[in-house]
């Protein structure tokens, strides 16, 4: 038996070192090993294969080689594998520090074929794929978030696709098109902050959910440890983009929505921290219970920073009971549709009490005037429950927007089961049209898009976007998936930017803005009352050894990886730390290794820093930039000619 082997049996024979999957607790057992715990010891000691390996003898006394035994544990896998051998023998090595040891950045390849097997029919049964990711050291790199320059850029309007002709900009210089840009949404997320830091007003996320079988074609199955350093890479320069009174939404299930609850309160600050917003997303479970926490989804909310200076006060208690509470709010619109929802309270300044429909919970400025539909109301206020139960029984629609997004979507009454923030049927679908999974499939369907996953509703997107933006304000999903956020953002007149990795974003959400454009009537189209028109810019990043990666990535076999490594020995950048030579010499050894693993190597054989070709590198030849890629990354960030 191999010596990991027996080292993971005679682990195992202790529960306290096993999880309920199964798996060695490893950091577990190194932290024993760092404090010479007398149990951990008692126990090698007891298999004479590790005895001999692990420990010492001096004069008669075995002495516990604890440097060895921890290099030992820190290896991939848990133990030494084909993976890490061969690595270490071509000079790739890696350090084996602990992750909150060190600022890392991780980068994640999509596998290909995540598709659903023929005759099944639901989401978690996919087969396993294989998938790739890497976690870089700090001081590994070096141009790795450097700007890229931009390349394939095209314009599509009403008309159908055009040339491209240049950027539109306002009187503050910066870029006014609505843009779709496929590249890696970290190096995507740094290119950007040269053109929109401090000026993006909402960013909603539905990233991975971190299950091992997401619909998304992602690596979606990190430890936490590697999710949360990939979720904070980018949520980092996330924040940058937002302007001062921008908002963030982050979509999550209960798989890791409590890592990344507190990961935000790290980025954002707690005292940030505006709401979680919980959604049923679906209808095919009609009560909640802890065996339903699949049936929903947690929205973190977030202010970039709360502007005091307009006399912002805070959330009230989660247990009140109205749906709608504003909880402090400057100035809040509320905008009705054929004047269902009336009032008995004419201009001027209300104290605290109750006014027939309303409650006034601090001193409350009523002003008509905007129009004959709307009534501005300055303060603090909340509905009358019996309102609110007439008002949703006459299937009513209203809408609340403010500048901080506080308003509070509450269900009847507050339960342990079900915390007060429940986006459910009975009060958003009447209310104000959230819809479900179901609903969002059978949209992308009539779209004849080819979308094996679920993506969010339009009007669950349009609920989170009109809370806290006005039109022409700018809207960023840097996981863009099927689309759905850049088609709500168009459709309501915002300004957006989305990004994907991913070939479907050609396939899927370039094709659906293509439809946006022509007038399609599913989602809010009916609701808004779309007609089409408008227009989106399509632009890549260029890229240098992201090619490599896609190619070794879609490779079949290992006939073909052997070409693809002699094309990366003459064209790519390769790991400084690799010696070809060593690489040639130990080929055979690569020839043994399952394909999988063949792949993964090579992958991480390509130098990081050189995914896609750097501004700095735009006129260098090695690069071979074109004239017109040239002329559009120079006018995308304003250099001089």
């Amino acid at each position: 038996m191999k010596l990991y082997a027996t080292v993971e049996a005679v682990l195992k024979n202790e529960p306290n070192y096993v999880t309920d999957d199964g798996d060695l607790k490893k950091w577990v057992i190194i932290s024993k090993a760092q404090n010479c715990d007398a149990e951990l010891i008692s126990i090698l000691l007891e298999n004479p294969e590790v005895k001999t390996h692990f420990f010492i003898p001096i004069k008669d006394v075995l002495v516990f080689n604890q440097a060895l035994f921890i290099e030992f544990m820190e290896q991939k896998n848990y133990l030494n594998d084909s993976f890490t051998a061969y690595k270490n023998k071509i000079g790739l090595t890696t350090d084996g520090k602990f992750l909150n040891q060190r600022n890392e950045v991780a980068l994640v390849w999509p596998y290909k074929d995540c598709v659903l097997e023929g005759g099944q029919s639901r989401e978690e049964d996919k087969r396993e794929e294989i998938f790739f990711n890497e976690v870089l050291a700090q001081d590994e790199i070096n141009q790795l978030l450097d700007p890229k320059v931009v390349t394939n850029v095209k314009t599509f309007t009403a008309e159908g696709e055009k040339a491209f002709e240049g950027f539109t900009r306002n009187e503050q210089g910066t870029i006014t098109d609505n843009l779709v840009i496929k590249g890696n949404n970290l190096l995507d997320l740094h290119s950007l902050k040269e053109e929109f830091a401090g000026k993006v007003k909402l960013i909603y996320i539905d990233p991975p959910y971190n299950t091992g079988s997401d619909g998304f074609k992602y690596n979606d199955n990190f430890n936490h440890s590697t999710w949360l350093t990939f979720m904070r890479n980018r949520l980092v320069v996330a924040r940058d983009l937002l302007k001062n009174e921008g908002v963030i939404f982050v979509q999550c299930d209960d798989n890791e929505q409590g890592y990344l609850k507190v990961l935000m309160d790290d980025i954002f600050t707690s005292s940030n921290f505006i709401e979680t917003f919980i959604w049923k997303n679906t209808d095919n479970a009609p009560t909640l219970s802890k065996k339903s926490r699949k049936n929903i989804e947690f929205i973190h909310c977030y202010e970039k920073s709360i502007n005091t200076s307009k006399g912002y006060k805070g959330r009230n208690s989660d247990n009140d009971d109205a749906p709608l509470l504003n909880s402090g709010n400057p100035i809040t619109t509320l905008e009705f549709q054929n004047g269902l929802i009336q009032f008995k309270i004419a201009d001027g300044i209300y104290k605290k009490g109750n006014y027939d429909k309303i409650e006034i919970i601090d001193d409350l400025v009523v002003e008509n005037g905007l129009n004959k539909n709307t009534i501005r109301l300055q303060g603090q206020f909340k509905w009358q429950q019996s309102f609110l139960d007439d008002e949703i029984t006459k299937g009513t629609y209203f809408l609340i927007k403010s500048n901080l997004f506080s308003i509070r979507y509450q269900r009847k009454t507050a339960s342990n089961i079900a915390p007060d923030k429940f986006l459910d049927e009975n009060y958003l679908s009447k209310a104000i049209g959230v819809e479900t999974n179901e609903d969002s499939k059978k949209h992308i369907d009539s779209l004849k898009l080819n979308f094996d996953s679920y993506p969010k509703p339009e009007t669950l997107i349009a609920f989170l976007i009109k809370a806290v933006t006005e039109e022409n304000d700018i809207v960023l999903d840097y996981h863009l998936g099927s689309g759905t956020t850049c088609a709500t953002a168009h459709k309501i007149k915002r300004q957006y930017i989305g990004i994907e990795q991913l070939d479907y974003i050609e396939t899927v959400a370039v094709e659906r803005l293509k439809k946006v454009i022509a007038g399609e009537q599913g989602g809010i189209s009916k609701s808004v009352n779309w007609q089409g028109g408008g227009s989106f810019t399509y632009l890549e990043l260029k890229k240098y050894n992201q090619t490599f990666v896609d190619k070794i990535l879609e490779a079949k076999d290992s006939e073909t990886l052997f070409g693809i490594w002699e094309e990366m020995k003459n064209k790519s950048f390769l790991n400084y730390n690799i010696a070809i030579q060593k690489q040639s010499a130990h080929i055979e050894d690569f020839k043994k290794l399952e394909f999988s693993v063949q792949q993964e190597l090579l992958i991480a054989l390509l130098d990081k820093n050189q995914l896609y070709v750097n501004l700095s590198s735009l006129k260098d030849v090695d690069f071979e930039c074109t004239a017109e890629e040239l002329k559009v990354t120079q006018d995308f960030y304003q250099l001089k000619k």
